[in-house]
């Protein structure tokens, strides 16, 4: 058990990813000089871009990539854990992951996740989103250990399968990470609510770095990075516009939460309902 300092690093990415880039190292470097351990950076920290041909002619694979050799460089530099929430990474002609990585102090690579929820849906006013044209899903939960916590890595519409959490917190994970790009519809709705409900079921912190503000493809999202602990209260919470949020976290206190409320090692194995004829009518 630890305690160490977290920052969400809030952004409003564009099209371009050099200046992204920028703003990224500038807040991450002003999250270092506040004194958190481990800062996390929003869904699409490097490019927000609807354009399948432009996002494709500015992404590049992994290996080589200069967005991650810059991060991983500064990483080192300023000696603390930075998380990039999540960056495009191509993986051929057409095809792009939803990557996020976590960086250790010296610079390596500690661990990778890619999305595996595709945010395939139409919201009301005609807006759109239908990330599997374009995404490959990810189809692996993963759980780092850093020196401080055990953390859960996540992305954004993963926030919404609240079985993906449990999993992550059976396999040990007391932080779990949601960078994130929603939506302003569905964050004024929704936001809160479920990053509160992930950590109060899993006894875990949830730190959810956001895209906030209105970007250059046309979207607008909700911002409110936060930083929730494991009895559901907010620690600490930014706006709309782009800045950092810093709060302490105590593992200790996710411990207590699991003994207070066991739902974890309560948890029991059932049979799925049966479908009724109605059920199997309607469907």
């Amino acid at each position: 058990m630890a305690v160490f300092k977290a920052a969400a690093a809030q952004m409003r990415s564009g099209m371009s990813v050099e200046a992204n880039l920028d703003e990224a190292e500038r807040l991450i470097r002003e999250a270092a000089a506040q004194g958190a351990d481990y800062v996390l950076t929003p869904e699409m920290t490097t490019i927000l871009c609807r354009d399948r041909a432009q996002l494709l002619a500015n992404v590049e694979p992994e290996e080589g990539n200069p967005a991650l050799a810059r991060f991983t460089a500064l990483a080192g530099e300023i000696g603390i854990h930075v998380h990039i929430g999540s960056m495009a990474v191509r993986l051929g002609t057409e095809s792009v992951a939803n990557r996020s990585f976590l960086i250790g102090p010296d610079g390596a690579v500690i661990a990778r996740y890619d999305k595996i929820h595709m945010f395939d849906v139409n919201l009301p006013g005609g807006e759109s989103y239908q990330e599997s044209a374009l995404y490959r899903p990810g189809d692996a939960a993963i759980v780092a250990d850093v020196p401080f916590a055990r953390l859960g890595l996540s992305v954004c519409y993963d926030v919404r399968f609240p079985d993906l959490y449990h999993a992550l917190a059976i396999a040990g994970a007391e932080v779990m990470a949601v960078p994130a790009a929603f939506t302003r519809t569905t964050g004024e709705a929704h936001w809160h609510v479920l990053l509160r409900a992930r950590a109060i079921e899993t006894g875990s912190y949830v730190i959810a770095a956001a895209q906030g503000g209105h970007h250059e493809d046309g979207r607008d999202t909700y911002g409110h990075s936060m930083i929730v602990d494991p009895w559901g209260r907010i620690v600490a919470e930014g706006g709309t516009a782009p800045g950092v949020v810093i709060g302490s976290i105590d593992t200790a206190h996710s411990a207590d939460a699991r003994r207070r409320i066991p739902a974890l090692a309560n948890t029991r194995p059932f049979a799925p309902p049966a479908r009724t004829a109605a059920a199997r009518a309607v469907a």
